[in-house]
């Protein structure tokens, strides 16, 4: 049976050290990328059975790349390899298409068997995020979303690069936009989620999983 391969995403360099020595006797690892863009981009070049990736990425967070890779490789199963437990993560995860959630702390116990299930047409929540989960069905008080549904998905990419303390300059030219459409839709952010300056932006992305905290 040939080995799954498996794209690696995580903006540390010895997690995906880690990954990579956990997994390369039992899957082929065709590459690892250390922010969103990239591995929306080598998902598109290398089409991987299996993609990693975390809640929080530089340049486009782990739930927005997920919606993205789900329309361009409806085929690819993606695997949520994170710190966050809490529920609404786990959750916007499986809105955007993923198949499998579990920990980082579990990850070396438990990726392997979430990736064999994954493969096999299962999906894969960590034991430490399940009982969450199935307590949330029963009692009906699902989590809240992570990010304010008035925004768009363009909204959030600004909003996330913006809260990373790119230029509009630089922002421009990640989105391939005008400058001018970058101010635009900064502003119409700001509007909507009755926010002022780049500090509370920041603070938003950070509290809804849009920006890392190291």
């Amino acid at each position: 049976m040939n080995k799954p391969r498996v794209l690696l995403g995580d903006d540390h360099t010895l997690v995906l050290d880690g990954f990579r020595k956990l997994l390369e006797d039992r899957c082929e690892i065709v590459g690892v990328a250390e922010d969103g863009r990239t591995l929306l981009r080598m998902a598109q070049e290398l089409q991987p059975d299996i993609v990693t990736l975390d809640i929080s990425m530089p340049q486009l967070n782990g739930v927005d790349a997920a919606r993205k890779l789900k329309k361009l490789l409806p085929r690819t199963k993606m695997i949520f390899v994170t710190m966050h437990a809490d529920q609404a993560y786990v959750s916007e995860a499986f809105k955007a298409g993923a198949s499998g959630y579990l920990l980082k702390r579990s990850a070396g116990s438990e990726l392997l068997q979430a990736i064999q299930s994954v493969m096999a047409g299962q999906c894969y929540v960590t034991p430490l995020v399940a009982k969450g989960l199935v307590e949330s069905a029963i009692t009906g008080r699902m989590p809240a979303v992570l990010t304010d549904k008035s925004l768009t998905a363009r909204q959030r990419e600004v909003l996330q690069l913006v809260a990373e303390g790119r230029t509009v300059k630089e922002i421009a030219s990640t989105l391939t936009l005008s400058p001018k459409t970058v101010e635009f839709h900064k502003s119409q952010i700001m509007t909507l989620l009755d926010l002022h300056t780049t500090a509370e932006l920041t603070k938003y992305a950070l509290v809804h999983g849009l920006l890392t905290s190291d």
